[in-house]
């Protein structure tokens, strides 16, 4: 009988060891997030998974994701785009004046503004995809250009506060329409008062969006297995299937139960949850999305089979120039004003969000959940190091290093193969 089950382990062993090496980048990204995450939690005594502080993170974030997930399709397609933070600076600026200036309605001040977002990336992708100028060159003059219009639009000025209708964008939460959950009651002191910051309450409406956001998950997971080994595909040994997704399930719910204990959900979590959800639609299920990955693959094949790559070329800079005024958007609110030098440098937290993420240089490869893994790797880089008391010059330098670690993994793992 021992013989016989021998053999069994051993395949199971190994079809398990294969699974794992096939998605290693995918896991490996998930591993590194969580390893990142117990390493700050340990190294800033227990101040990383405060439920404020986790919060905080989304907010500082926020804007980096959301230009994330366009910068992921410009790279997937083989073109980079350095004016992203140019842009959403200037859109801000832009959007501070006619709210704070001209007291424009802020949701029709905020249309306008993505759709000067689409413009101005119909103009960069118009020159990139119909002229043939390398987008490198096109999106530097662009990030100079609206450098400049920056300092212009404010004449060296700041501009706010806006609207608090505006601000609930990156400051407002979402409401409990279920009603505050008391799992412990507060400590009590010696007059029989309840003692400030004591006991668990619950935003009951954030448990219940988690719970259901898990099931859809497991939902949907357990649906693309059935669909793989329904048309003959080979699937992952399951009991790999089942920790993967307990592990993410557990992962979501903890954190969702940190919202919960502080304020809720920020809106900016589910704008961004939103936009998710939709590239990863676009991506995964949508001739738009496979036609990026083609084209980013070998451009030449992607032609000759019919494609029209400078007119999906065009558009992805238009998807691009339309999430930059969004984080634009999202960055003013949150600062509660429009200033000379918003937006700098946020380029380069995109891009290395984006690699890091496990996009490949040389395009054709990148994932939406790796795109948003790798912002959040960055994000609570940021966030632990500066608890920690970490020089900004040494921070600088530890993020040079993860993200040239990146790209390297990426070009050893395609020399590999």
């Amino acid at each position: 009988m021992s013989t016989e089950a021998t053999p069994g382990v051993s395949a199971a062993r190994a079809s398990m060891q294969q699974a794992m090496k096939e998605n290693l980048r995918e896991y490996g990204l998930v591993l590194a997030l969580v390893a990142i995450m117990v390493f700050f939690q340990v190294m800033t005594n227990g101040i990383l998974f405060l439920p404020v502080n986790l919060t905080n993170i989304v907010l500082q974030n926020s804007y980096i994701i959301v230009m994330a997930l366009g910068m992921l399709l410009v790279i997937v397609a083989g073109h980079i785009d350095l004016s992203v933070g140019a842009v959403a600076g200037f859109i801000g600026a832009v959007a501070a004046i006619l709210m704070v200036d001209y007291g424009m309605n802020p949701l029709l001040a905020g249309f306008l503004c993505i759709a000067a977002g689409a413009v101005i990336g119909g103009i960069q992708g118009y020159f990139i995809a119909f002229m043939k100028i390398p987008s490198f060159i096109v999106t530097l003059a662009g990030m100079l250009v609206f450098k400049g219009l920056l300092l212009n639009v404010l004449s060296g000025r700041s501009v706010g506060p806006f609207p608090p209708l505006f601000q609930l964008l990156s400051a407002g939460f979402i409401p409990d329409v279920i009603g505050p959950l008391r799992l412990v009651a507060p400590t009590l002191n010696a007059a029989g008062a309840p003692i400030p910051n004591t006991g668990i309450v619950l935003h009951s409406t954030t448990m219940v969006i988690g719970i259901l956001i898990v099931l859809a998950m497991l939902y949907f997971a357990l649906k693309s297995r059935r669909d793989r080994e329904s048309h003959g595909y080979d699937a992952e040994p399951f009991a790999f299937f089942v920790i993967k997704n307990l592990v993410m399930a557990g992962i979501l719910l903890f954190l969702m139960y940190k919202f919960a204990s502080f304020k809720g959900l920020p809106n900016v979590l589910v704008v961004m949850g939103i936009l998710i959800a939709l590239f990863v639609f676009i991506t995964k299920r949508m001739t738009f999305g496979r036609r990026i990955y083609a084209m980013g693959g070998n451009v030449k094949a992607a032609a000759l089979s019919g494609i029209h790559t400078e007119r999906l070329t065009f558009y992805i800079f238009v998807i691009m120039g339309m999430l930059a005024a969004l984080a634009g958007l999202i960055y003013s609110a949150r600062l509660n004003m429009a200033t000379p030098k918003a937006g700098a440098g946020l380029e380069l937290d995109v891009i290395a969000a984006v690699f890091v993420g496990g996009a490949s240089a040389l395009g054709g490869v990148g994932q939406v959940t790796g795109a948003v893994i790798g912002a959040f790797i960055m994000g609570i880089m940021n966030n632990g190091m500066g608890v920690m008391g970490i020089n900004i010059d040494w921070q600088q330098v530890i993020k040079g290093m993860v993200l040239l670690g990146a790209v390297v993994f990426d070009v050893y793992n395609k020399n590999k193969a």
